[in-house]
């Protein structure tokens, strides 16, 4: 169920008690993630979040290639040309070893508009059998000082070469990767990241000519202030977009290596309603492993395709932004929006979006369930303002098409702290979401694009 408890849930916990402050706001959340951290009043303003996304030919051509390539086309990006080196590869989650060639990219260093306390980074690519990849991110502090090279996520489009990755236990001691969040273990400090780097390894099976390609690479950087509430704002549209409705509890008990089957498996469900929503979905060959038996295959294609085997869930924000983006023509990214009038100019172009959030029960009327940390997708307003949400979490198919009160629901969507039922500050999101949207938007899907610094 959405409230159930995660690792993730203790990792945050570990990481409020170590800092004593927001920090945990770092971690992500997926039906079973936690919720985070807390502090003051006031709606994030435009200072508070910025995008970085390399996806240009000229993008690809900057920064220091090693044996890589920039592709012109209708869509840019990097393939691997001339292996750097080989390097062996032990599979943590299957204990093999093996060898493979490799090329890397990095990107000229990036100095945000908002000088950081947290950073995500996201990217898609297409790795065929035989071929997978690495993103690494290194900061600069706001003293000059460096952090190492951090993972970010080693990920495959399938798993049979690797099984997909977080990392867990990476630290500088002033900084620390939560999944897939490089967040300042104490941003009451004043510490701040300034700068950044990617790093972009590219894998493949030595002796051929395989190669992953890459069209987008990029982060999202934050300094979103403490806060148990924000100012309500003010409803600016009423629209309602056409997307499928999925539920989670379908698949209840089904493929349980997946994080204990479909009642953890918000984020995949939420992706894969938006995907269709595009036009987007897994051909019959591509669902011919799904048991015949079961409703909605696609569902469970994606909670396969979108699992972190450390994580040992499907909630990893970047590897559903991956997922979705390895269909035909599909951008997909992580990043914070400041309001629900950013959320509006989005639903007005049509574009809807995952958002994640935590909530006890009578904080969200007419959810009927408290959860430390949820996805669902965001499909319009009514005429009074209030959310029209696609909830997974709802008991079937025919359920799934909720609306919730605007006040409520832009609360527990963009704080950063809240209390438990037991009373205790955890943490929240502070306005995370995942957005999709065709290579080839519309003019006015472009223009709302733009306007949040992602196209």
């Amino acid at each position: 169920m959405p409230g159930s408890a995660s690792r993730r849930t203790v990792l945050a916990a570990a990481l409020a008690a170590a800092a004593g402050t927001a920090a945990a706001g770092a971690v992500p959340a997926s039906a079973s993630a936690p919720g985070g951290a807390e502090g003051g009043a006031g709606q994030a303003s435009p200072e508070t979040v910025a995008n970085r996304f390399w996806s240009t030919f000229t993008d690809w051509r900057s920064g220091t290639a090693e044996g890589t390539r920039a592709v012109a086309g209708l869509r840019p990006g990097l393939v691997l040309a001339a292996p750097l080196g080989r390097t062996d590869y032990t599979d943590p989650h299957t204990g093999l070893t093996s060898a493979w060639e490799y090329a890397r990219w990095t990107s000229p260093a990036h100095t945000p508009a908002v000088p950081a306390t947290e950073v995500i980074a996201s990217w898609n690519a297409r790795t065929p059998a035989g071929t997978w990849l690495q993103v690494e991110l290194s900061g600069t502090y706001a003293d000059g000082t460096a952090t190492p090279w951090f993972v970010m996520g080693r990920w495959a489009s399938g798993d049979t070469d690797i099984r997909r990755t977080s990392v867990d236990d990476q630290t500088d001691g002033r900084s620390s990767v939560w999944t897939d969040t490089l967040a300042v273990d104490d941003p009451a400090s004043g510490l701040r990241l300034a700068a950044y780097r990617l790093r972009l390894t590219l894998y493949r099976r030595p002796g051929t000519t395989l190669t992953p390609t890459v069209w987008r690479l990029g982060a999202m950087a934050s300094d979103v202030p403490d806060r148990f509430t924000v100012p309500a704002s003010a409803p600016g549209l009423a629209r309602e977009l056409a997307v499928p409705r999925y539920s989670q509890n379908t698949h209840v008990g089904q493929y349980p290596e997946y994080d204990n089957g479909g009642e953890a498996w918000c984020s995949p469900t939420s992706s894969q309603m938006i995907l269709e929503y595009w036009g987007r979905r897994p051909s019959a060959a591509e669902l011919a492993w799904v048991n015949p038996d079961y409703a909605d295959p696609q569902v469970c294609h994606a909670a396969r395709y979108t699992y972190d085997h450390q994580y040992e869930g499907c909630g990893n924000w970047p590897f559903n932004a991956a997922y979705a983006a390895s269909y035909p023509s599909m951008n997909a990214v992580v990043t914070r929006l400041r309001s629900l009038t950013d959320l509006e100019t989005l639903i007005r172009a049509g574009i809807p979006a995952i958002t994640s959030q935590s909530f006890r029960p009578e904080e969200l009327t007419g959810a009927g369930y408290g959860t430390s940390g949820h996805l669902m997708t965001v499909i319009g307003f009514t005429a009074e303002g209030n959310v029209i949400a696609n909830d997974p979490a709802s008991p079937a198919n025919e359920a799934v098409r909720r609306v919730y009160r605007r006040r409520e629901w832009e609360n527990i969507w963009l704080r950063t702290k809240r209390y438990d039922a037991n009373g205790k500050v955890r943490s929240g999101t502070g306005g995370v979401c995942y957005l999709f949207w065709p290579v080839k938007p519309g003019p006015s899907q472009h223009r709302a694009l733009r306007a949040l610094g992602l196209a």
